[in-house]
């Protein structure tokens, strides 16, 4: 076989793209051994292929192939900087339909390429607002604050080189950044759609600080397909120190807990409203009202590790980059999944092992598949055993003899909605989804928005409301953990 071999400076060299064709592995393994001098181009003729080769560390007579970045002469990509991650509750992980584009149980923001934030610039009243410069132009952002038929305040952005913007909201369009539809409490894998939903097309937007990862601010509303925001005639507004301000039909609700949310010493906070301008008050009478709550100056928008954010139909948490990395990973849930599995946990009844799934299968026949009485905590196999009365579900724990409902038991699985990494030895009642103790507790313990005015404990894995007193319970298994 013909090559050429041209001598060069004694410079390490790295071979980029490149295929290694047939006939130079075998060339290589015919002369192994016998290639002794450094060569760093071999050109096969009639092949426009090129081969890379530098000697080994130990001048072995082999060469060592490398690929490209392997030798550290090529710059590898910088980590993209991570502000945290917007995750919605009621998802254990995934949608049921599977996550698509922009639709998803998660939102990972990371710092941008090139700044698209904004921020306020100057202000004006119009007589016709949807025929003025700053609505008609689609490169400016504006906000529209309606006061009558014939006056409008018109609020311009201008760009900000130092923050980046998210959206969120049902829309579709491009604007948004993270698509969120109203969430169905319970089991989703039937039909969960929603005939009319509550969640605003254009809900709320983000500005993260491109300097400081942990300056992470929400406001209500998102700029539409025009970089603009409408306040109609309706909604709540008012003009304080020559800035006009305004709240969204359903409102933007917030929640940061009190305390550190990784370590699971944190307790829910108070809920608050956040307005266009990203002031704070406290809420309103009913979630449409027409009046503003009080003005909370000691409270900022900035979100926090564990904020939560409502926006009526949908809840959303907030982890922070920060949070994160003191968290525990889905690898490290997946593993105390497996250790429980390793015990391998007996039905008291039918002596057959339980497999404790990571995810419920719509496989409701499986013999391994583990039940808890919700009333006891026992953990089981499914039999027909201890049916009591006529009530469909409930049935008399044949260990303790307690009578009450029996609900499948599957891991929570999704890491955000930890607040440690702890086994997990409790379950949420109605559902069954297990999580470590001070997890169970700590959501048990968080009143989520419901309806106009009302709230309730939900379970984070599935949004089911919690039921009975204290809304968990404490598993018992028989195996070797106990």
């Amino acid at each position: 076989m013909g090559f050429l071999c041209r001598p060069q400076k004694r410079n390490k060299i790295v071979r980029t793209n490149f295929v290694i064709t047939s006939k130079i592995k075998n060339y290589l393994r015919s002369k192994r051994g016998q290639i002794t001098f450094r060569m760093n181009f071999i050109q096969l003729l009639n092949d426009s292929t090129i081969l890379l080769i530098k000697p080994a560390a130990d001048s072995a007579d082999s060469p060592i192939l490398e690929e490209a970045g392997e030798s550290g002469s090529e710059q590898k990509p910088k980590p993209l900087v991570k502000y945290g991650e917007l995750v919605i509750l009621g998802y254990n992980g995934y949608l049921p339909a599977g996550e698509r584009g922009r639709r998803r149980s998660k939102f990972v923001l990371y710092r941008r390429p090139a700044a698209n934030g904004v921020r306020r610039s100057k202000h004006y009243v119009v007589k016709t607002p949807h025929s003025s410069k700053a609505i008609l132009d689609a490169s400016q952002h504006s906000i529209s604050y309606t006061l009558s038929r014939s006056q409008a305040v018109i609020v311009e952005y201008t760009e900000d080189p130092d923050t980046d913007m998210f959206q969120i909201g049902r829309s579709s369009e491009s604007p948004i950044d993270f698509v969120v539809m109203d969430t169905v409490a319970g089991d989703k894998s039937g039909d969960t759609k929603v005939l009319q939903s509550t969640i605003s097309r254009f809900a709320c937007r983000i500005l993260a600080d491109r300097n400081d990862v942990n300056n992470c601010r929400i406001y209500a509303a998102g700029f539409d397909s025009s970089r603009n925001i409408f306040l109609g005639e309706k909604a709540t507004k008012w003009t304080e120190n020559h800035e006009i301000d305004g709240l969204t039909t359903n409102g933007v609700l917030i929640m940061h807990p009190r305390g550190d949310f990784c370590g699971g010493s944190a307790t829910c906070g108070p809920w608050r409203e956040t307005s266009v301008g990203g002031a704070v008050f406290s809420l309103r009478e009913s979630r449409s009202a027409q009046q503003k709550g009080v003005p909370c100056q000691a409270e900022t928008n900035v979100l926090r590790d564990g904020t939560m954010i409502d926006l009526c139909g949908a809840t959303l948490l907030w982890r922070s980059a920060e949070g994160l990395k003191n968290s525990p990973t889905k690898r490290t849930l997946e593993a105390l999944v497996d250790e429980l599995n390793a015990g391998r946990p007996q039905c008291p009844v039918g002596l057959n092992t339980l497999v404790i799934p990571r995810k419920l299968s719509a496989a409701h026949q499986d013999l391994n598949q583990p039940y808890v009485y919700l009333h006891c905590g026992h953990v089981q196999g499914e039999h027909s055993w201890g049916a009591e009365g006529s009530e469909a579900g409930v049935r008399r724990c044949p260990m303790c003899l307690t009578a009450g409902p029996v609900v499948r038991v599957c891991m929570g699985i999704e890491p955000a909605f930890y607040v440690d990494s702890g086994p997990p030895t409790y379950a949420f009642n109605p559902c069954g989804h297990m999580a470590s103790e001070r997890t169970v507790k700590y959501w048990a313990s968080v009143d989520i928005p419901h309806g106009t005015n009302g709230f309730h404990a939900i379970c984070p894995f599935c949004a089911a409301p919690l039921q009975g007193s204290p809304g968990y319970v404490r598993l018992i298994f028989q195996d070797n953990l106990d």
